[in-house]
């Protein structure tokens, strides 16, 4: 079976297209004309993982890939190594069923055509001999074909085909929203992440294969080259193939935590003078999350970033960059600075479920506000997330509770959509103004690395949840914050603050979708700017400010709280509508 194309996607949004997402439909592509359709379960990512797949350790990716560029097509060798946690049977990962699968071999062993079958993009394997606790199993998986092509690559997953302006081949993936299995054979789901990574990339001479992880070398023979690379526990989706006429720029960085740290930008030719500027961005961002959060977590590796023809991917150390060397209004690459964001908040910290898919978008939308801060002061850090905050949506809570799948979390009209993102973001400043700097940090170190005081060598990356991020910061503050979270994560209205006039002042109460009980503070300025501000507890969700006749009164003055604002929906509407007039306007003259 098949399904169409979703609404609104991916991972990378920012508060500019935030707004405009906000109230707008947009239409996913449909199938290149001549390619075969996607399964179900090869469209999905993050179906949960089987029995079979739950039982084993992946303990390691040998992934060679041969590029054809004139027919668009790959030739793929694929050997995995498993570890059984419990007796299996059956090997089981996933892979797009439209590729034709020329062998399949356990420990050197090629299997009858009898003992595997793939008929929806889950490849099951019949093992020679059961496994028992603590056995290994080396999957081999020969396998060719046309790969799905992504017809507006990120927000539609699959290959890019494209050419570079000086005419070579210029080829890029892009699989966050359908998965892995798209062009590897692997567990599509958030916790099937391997542990090792080697991928072998043959591609024609004069291009260049930019990879995850280490330069394990390269060799060159009969009019291709062979790229080698090697990464240690990437994100399901983060492993991708990068090719193109690239030119390199390198530099090191001297962490403040001691270890040097390899910079790396591949970029097309001709485009040297705007790429230099873009490279001198590297070590200020990395400054500023290592001060921030704590040491970048693949220091071992590198820091890459690799031009593409799309516009951008969290592709773990060689994120994908085709913002176009565009100039920010902040002073700095957006993009690059957002998908940099994920090697923090989606590749050292993975989600264990897309229901949890905020930890990775509300974090990394709210580093740029951070950001701003830290580059230019108050004044962008206020601006940036109340960009961010004119484009929420409020129709469904970010967290459902239950496990999704990516596509549904991404979908605007019965998921969160954007909300993960900028919602999140600005959920994550009212946090901060409510425990404070020192808790709320902490409370973000202990998530992202396991410890409040990480070190290069010591963490690795982890899983965390929703609940996970409550309970640290329950633990990191002492108190018990779930009513926080409760109404901003798990409803889908903002809490309401009602003010009414009565004969001694003001009378304050929260309103909030099921009258869940949110004791939050709020501040009151009585007068005019430079008036008293007062802080009113609201133990019980209501409380009272004593107000001179006639006297003026501001809420919430220096925006701590995230709340419903009526001018804020006021703005939205208007927006809508005359996007929607517009559209019918041109629609007429057409």
């Amino acid at each position: 079976m098949t399904r169409p194309r979703s609404a609104l996607h991916r991972s990378l949004l920012p508060a500019g297209l935030l707004l405009a997402v906000a109230g707008l439909a947009i239409a996913g592509p449909a199938a290149k004309p001549g390619q075969a359709e996607l399964t179900d379960h090869t469209y999905a990512t993050g179906a949960p993982m089987t029995a079979e797949q739950k039982a084993v350790v992946f303990e390691s990716a040998d992934l060679t890939f041969k590029v054809f560029p004139e027919g668009k097509r790959i030739d793929g060798d694929a050997t995995l190594e498993f570890r059984a946690t419990a007796p299996v049977a059956k090997l089981v990962v996933d892979l797009d069923r439209n590729y034709v699968i020329e062998s399949v071999s356990v420990d050197g062993t090629v299997l009858p055509d009898s003992a595997y079958a793939n008929p929806e993009g889950q490849l099951t394997v019949t093992l020679p001999q059961p496994l028992a606790v603590g056995d290994e199993a080396a999957l081999r998986i020969v396998y060719a074909g046309e790969p799905h092509v992504a017809e507006k690559a990120p927000w539609d997953g699959g290959f890019v085909w494209a050419t570079a302006p000086t005419g070579e081949p210029w080829i890029a993936t892009a699989v966050q929203g359908e998965g892995c299995d798209l062009f590897w054979p692997c567990i599509d789901h958030p916790m099937g992440e391997p542990q090792v990574v080697t991928q072998h990339i043959t591609v024609p001479d004069l291009l260049v294969a930019a990879g995850n992880g280490v330069a394990m070398g390269m060799d060159q023979h009969d009019g291709w080259r062979t790229w080698h690379w090697r990464t240690e526990n990437p994100n399901t989706y983060a492993i991708a193939l990068n090719i193109g006429p690239y030119e390199l720029l390198e530099g090191e960085y001297e962490s403040r935590y001691g270890n040097t740290i390899p910079l790396r930008f591949w970029h097309l030719r001709g485009n040297a003078e705007e790429a230099r500027g873009l490279f001198a961005e590297f070590p200020l961002m990395l400054d500023f999350f290592e001060s921030t959060i704590g040491p970048y977590p693949f220091a071992g590796e590198k820091m890459g970033v690799v031009e593409t023809p799309h516009l951008g991917m969290e592709h773990q150390t060689i994120n994908a960059y085709g913002n176009d060397y565009k100039q920010g209004e902040y002073g700095f690459d957006w993009l690059l600075q957002h998908e940099f964001a994920h090697e923090w908040f989606g590749n050292q910290l993975t989600n264990v479920n897309w229901d949890d898919m905020w930890l990775h978008e509300g974090f990394g939308s709210y580093m740029q506000p951070l950001y701003g801060q830290y580059l230019r002061g108050d004044a962008a850090y206020y601006a940036s997330l109340h960009g961010q905050r004119l484009g929420l949506a409020n129709r469904h809570p970010i967290v459902s509770g239950r496990p999704m799948l990516e596509d549904d979390v991404y979908d605007k009209e019965d998921g969160p959509g954007g909300d993960i993102y900028a919602k999140a973001s600005v959920m994550l400043h009212s946090l901060r103004e409510l425990i404070g700097d020192e808790a709320f940090f902490s409370a973000t170190r202990r998530v992202v690395y396991g410890t409040d005081s990480p070190e290069p060598g010591n963490f690795a990356p982890r899983y965390a949840s929703t609940g996970d991020f409550i309970d640290i910061v329950n633990e990191v503050t002492g108190r018990d914050y779930r009513w926080f979270f409760d109404v901003y994560l798990y409803s889908a209205a903002l809490p309401e603050l009602v003010a009414t006039r009565d004969a001694n002042g003001l009378a304050l109460r929260w309103k909030t979708e099921g009258d869940k009980p949110f004791p939050m503070p709020v501040d009151v300025r009585i007068g005019s700017v430079d008036g008293n501000v007062r802080t009113v507890a609201m133990s019980d969700g209501t409380g009272h400010v004593d107000l001179p006749a006639g006297a003026l009164y501001t809420l919430d003055p220096h925006s701590k709280v995230l709340r419903a604002l009526p001018h804020v929906v006021a703005f939205q509407q208007d927006k809508l509508q005359r996007a929607k007039q517009a559209e019918a306007e041109k629609k007429i003259k057409k």
